[in-house]
């Protein structure tokens, strides 16, 4: 190949993947193994002691895996990746690098509710502590930094509503405070979004959405951007400081712009455990080779969808951020051009009733807890994903009690919006 740099749909198809050496294999191995043999007593204690790299335990690294973890480093533009068992275990394991009992960290109150539930009940167990800031409002973000702070945490579009967030504004907050940005980019993906282009330390994704792509299979991951200066201020001594379990190795010192996403695997994978599977990981790359395809049909459905139901009687407002009279058309021009995502919802007349009786005439849809499918999917968030929520809170974080979320699939158009037609009467 020439020295030009692959696009984006090659990339999805070939990063990290080469022909198996033994076999010949064109597909990446399902490498279904616990453990891996070592040559001799020295290759085995290089690898443990994090003098050499290579396979120990699947618990901690497995070759089908770490295809997976430089395909999406890649598409990411980021250094490093650590793949594991869902968006939640990557969350927990992120934050278990930066944060000590007792820190702080900043998250935009528009979130999925999983992670809202996650942040606020918890996290509480390990001591940390999430302070709520409004993605619509970045001086929000500036005002609840305290000493204590040690990241920011938002999501490119936010879940359930859409919404497009303006990472480079929060970015410059987290840089005047000192910390990391991490940015969940599940619903966007790389292929609408790179938020490492726009100053993101850490991206996080749950690969079972729009990068697996099918509905078939759980997995988290983790992209370190190499941007940030883990040494500064001694603020996180987890890859700073010298670390007692491996002979006094500072994290930092020794991987330098990678030294987070190794700091996640064998500080964070290592001992909490969260390892995905092979299978499940031969299933994302399946997915991801068709990323591209896929993300452009979704997109476009779910703006034919989104003019449909802006113009129906029964419909109050409909939160895409693809349509012109949208709050957030405009960054959705500036951060994802190719199209504003798939994950939208709208509000009904009737309110609550109206939601969960659409939600159980419509055919073709799938009432399901899951975005990002082939599949199209409903939701009545207030009654399910958000409904840990007060009501207050499930208004603002874009899921109050009138509001059904829809993840439009790649099926043909004119299908979906007679299935809506029919369901809203």
């Amino acid at each position: 190949m020439s020295d030009r740099l692959p696009g984006f749909s090659t990339l999805a198809v070939h990063a990290g993947a080469q022909p198996d050496p033994t076999t010949g294999a064109r597909a990446t191995p399902i490498y279904q193994t616990t453990s891996f043999v070592f040559n001799d007593a020295d290759h085995a204690a290089s690898l443990f002691g994090l003098q050499a790299f290579g396979n120990i335990y699947t618990r901690i690294g497995n070759p089908t895996n770490a295809v997976l973890e430089e395909r999406v480093a890649a598409l990411e533009g980021g250094t490093a990746a650590l793949a594991v068992a869902s968006g939640h275990a990557a969350q927990v394991v992120v934050l278990q690098q930066l944060l000590q009992p007792g820190d702080e960290f900043i998250a935009a109150r528009k979130l999925y509710g999983g992670s809202i539930n996650q942040f606020t009940h918890a996290f509480k167990s390990f001591g940390w502590n999430v302070v709520w800031a409004d993605p619509d409002d970045f001086a929000s973000f500036e005002r609840a930094v305290t000493p204590r702070t040690k990241a920011i945490f938002i999501e490119s579009i936010a879940n359930p509503a859409g919404s497009i967030t303006d990472i480079e504004a929060i970015s410059s907050v987290a840089r005047k405070a000192g910390v990391p940005l991490i940015v969940d980019n599940t619903l966007a993906s790389p292929y609408l979004i790179r938020p490492i282009d726009h100053g993101a330390d850490i991206v996080v994704h749950s690969l079972t959405k729009f990068l697996g792509g099918h509905g078939n299979s759980l997995g988290g991951i983790i992209v370190d951007a190499g941007t940030f200066d883990w040494s500064t201020g001694g603020k996180y001594p987890m890859l700073s400081e010298p670390r007692p379990e491996y002979h006094g190795i500072r994290l930092q010192e020794t991987f330098g712009n990678f030294a987070f996403a190794i700091a996640c695997r064998v500080l964070g994978l290592r001992d909490l455990g969260p390892a995905l599977s092979p299978f499940n990981a031969f299933m994302i790359l399946t997915g991801i080779e068709t990323l591209p395809l896929r993300m452009q049909k979704h997109c476009d459905n779910a703006k034919a969808v989104a003019e449909f139901l802006a113009g129906h009687p029964a419909v109050a407002s409909v939160s895409y951020a693809g349509l012109p009279s949208d709050k957030y058309n405009q960054l959705a021009r500036k951060y994802a051009p190719k199209g504003a995502g798939a994950v939208f919802t709208f509000s009904l007349k009737g309110g609550y009733d109206a939601g969960v009786n659409l939600v159980s005439k419509l055919q073709l849809f799938s009432h399901l807890a899951n975005v990002g499918d082939t599949r199209s999917l409903v939701i009545h968030p207030a009654s399910t994903t958000h409904s840990q929520l007060d009501d207050a809170a499930k208004v603002k974080s874009g899921a109050g009690p009138d509001v059904v979320r829809l993840s439009i699939g790649i099926e043909d158009k004119e299908d979906l919006i007679a299935d809506l037609e029919q369901a809203l009467g």
